[in-house]
Formats: C-alpha cells, sequence, structure tokens
C-alpha cells in the first residue's frame, strides 16, 4: 500500500486492491487527485460526482496515463460501484503508479452515506 493511504489507514493489512472508504476519502479530499473513470453522461448524470473530481472515462485512460502519472501525490479512482475504478487502478499500478486507490463502493455508497 502506498505510503499516503498507509499513514490515513494506519498501516492496516490490505488485499492489495489499495481501497479507501468514504469516511476516509472524504475527510481527505484536498489532500488526493479524485479521477472518476465513468462517461460524461455518468458523471454528470443523477448520482453526480465528488466535488473537485476529474472525469477521465475508462476508454480513455491509456491516452491519460502518463499525465497522470506525472501528478505529485495519491490519486483515488471513482465509478458506479468500484469495478471500472479497480481496472483503472490496476493499470496505473502496471504503468508505475504508487499511490493509488479505489473508492469502495463508488458513487452508490458515497451518496447512499449522504454525500
Amino acid at each position: 500500500m502506498s505510503s499516503f493511504f498507509s499513514r490515513l489507514l494506519g498501516n492496516k493489512p490490505s488485499d492489495d486492491a489499495g481501497w479507501i472508504v468514504g469516511a476516509d476519502l472524504h475527510r481527505n479530499l484536498t489532500e488526493v487527485l479524485v479521477v472518476d473513470v465513468r462517461g460524461p453522461g455518468e458523471f454528470d448524470g443523477p448520482l453526480g460526482h465528488i466535488d473537485g473530481a476529474h472525469n477521465i472515462p475508462l476508454d480513455r485512460l491509456a491516452t491519460e496515463t502518463d499525465g497522470l502519472l506525472q501528478h505529485n501525490g495519491p490519486i483515488v479512482l471513482v465509478c458506479h460501484t468500484d469495478r471500472r475504478s479497480s481496472a483503472a487502478a490496476a493499470h496505473l499500478r502496471a504503468a508505475g503508479a504508487t499511490d493509488v486507490a479505489v473508492l469502495r463502493g463508488g458513487m452508490v455508497t458515497w451518496r447512499s452515506e449522504g454525500r
């Protein structure tokens, strides 16, 4: 697990997915780059998006990878649930990113928790 997320989660054991829960993300929004990998229609749709999130649909992630790798800080990936964001995290890790996490439950959980 990455240094930022290890500190945030108190070095808790990880299942290697690099998950972050909504409460932890909410408390640390100013310290992370949130990347929403849903399509534009979902990003602006009924569930909306996290304030400050950047919309990079999963099918465009490969063309945006170099720019994301240049980001100096942790990245949290978000989608509807957490399937596409998990795939995006795997892609970024394979490309060399180390400070990457996935919002567990995605926007569905984020909204159900009142955010």
